[in-house]
């Protein structure tokens, strides 16, 4: 079967493709560090609650009471970035996800229950004493199999050549396991939001001068930084390898583009773990975030090199109408300063309590 008589015709778009592929990109960006902070930090805090001194205690009460907070922020950076991928490559995602859809659709269940979890933990923190590891526990399991199945859609995605597999089998709602990036790819995810969120935690620790315990929070927080960024170097090997030949060749030089960008991020992500063992905080945070972007892009660059052959963005019809673009443009500036705002007032009655 030809897959590409699998893949609908897409729908006009009403302004220039360019201007979604930067939305996309900076929603992505957006959602990957809130996603990072909210799971990463979810680990670290599970991973804290086999420590049992008064330290591990301490930094875990600050990280649960931010948990809640950072799963909205991901869910409300996540519908976005849905947003903009179904504008440009809605005719994929929207194929991929009916194929799962057992598993695409218990996301809204399981994140209820997530959410549920974290709140419990971070509101009745000291009141549940050791049980409070069922808490943080179920809402890392449920988290990490939430990022399994956003990980095979859009492994599934870029690969119209396995959808045939559910006419094979079309009672089995499909996971694509068979795809050597699959896990790869995955594991590349986790390891860096722990990173990001150990980043997070040195951040925080920062910003409160006086407060006890404040160097050693830091140093943690770098600690966990530099671990699991060493760790994604040799994850990120093992991805790069699982790529068919003619992808990876296109970021070891083929692709002069793709080259650069994989070579920037792995240059800024030495640089990073070169700060963080310095204890520098801040340039550490601006490596960081400039090695986050460079591997966004480079993921856009794999998949456009994946659908390459099905489909390019020069190829969206357009049919021009601004309207709907600057009254979204407005919208999400008021929502950015409401967030802001909201935030201020977060912040203001921790201080008064």
């Amino acid at each position: 079967m030809n897959p590409g008589s699998l893949i609908p015709i897409p729908d006009a778009i009403p302004v220039h493709w360019g201007w979604f592929q930067v939305l996309l990109i900076v929603s992505l960006v957006l959602h990957l560090l809130f996603m990072n902070i909210m799971l990463g930090g979810a680990i670290i805090a599970l991973l804290r609650e086999f420590i049992t001194d008064n330290d591990a205690d301490h930094l875990n009460i600050q990280a649960a009471e931010k948990l809640p907070y950072a799963i909205a922020f991901t869910v409300s950076m996540g519908v976005a970035l849905l947003l903009f991928m179904q504008v440009l490559y809605g005719h994929f995602i929207y194929t991929s996800s009916i194929l799962m859809a057992v598993y695409w659709l218990s996301i809204i269940l399981l994140l209820v229950v997530a959410y549920y979890a974290a709140s419990e933990y971070g509101f009745q923190f000291k009141a549940m004493g050791r049980a409070r590891i069922i808490f943080i526990g179920t809402n890392v399991l449920l988290l990490l199999w939430i990022g399994f199945v956003f990980t095979n859609n859009m492994v599934m995605l870029i690969q119209p050549e396995t959808w045939s597999a559910y006419l094979r089998n079309p009672f089995v709602a499909l996971l694509n396991f068979r795809a050597p990036m699959l896990i790869p790819r995955y594991l590349h995810f986790i390891t860096a939001s722990v990173a990001i969120a150990g980043l997070a935690q040195a951040v925080f620790w920062t910003l409160k001068k006086q407060a006890k315990g404040r160097e050693k929070a830091i140093r943690s927080g770098l600690n966990w930084f530099s671990l699991a960024t060493g760790i994604q170097f040799a994850i990120g090997i093992w991805f790069l390898a699982a790529l068919p030949e003619e992808k990876m060749m296109l970021f070891l030089g083929k692709g002069a583009l793709h080259t650069v960008l994989l070579a920037c991020g792995a240059v800024l992500g030495g640089a990073a773990l070169f700060t963080a063992g310095k204890n520098q905080v801040w340039p550490t945070c601006a490596l960081a975030l400039t090695t986050v972007v460079s591997m966004v892009l480079v993921r856009d660059l794999l998949r456009s090199a994946y659908l390459s052959g099905y489909f390019s963005l020069d190829r969206l019809k357009l049919v021009p109408e601004y309207s709907p673009l600057i009254l979204f443009i407005v919208a999400f500036a008021g929502g950015i300063a409401s967030i802001a705002y909201m935030m201020k007032l977060v912040a203001a009655s921790g201080k008064a309590a």
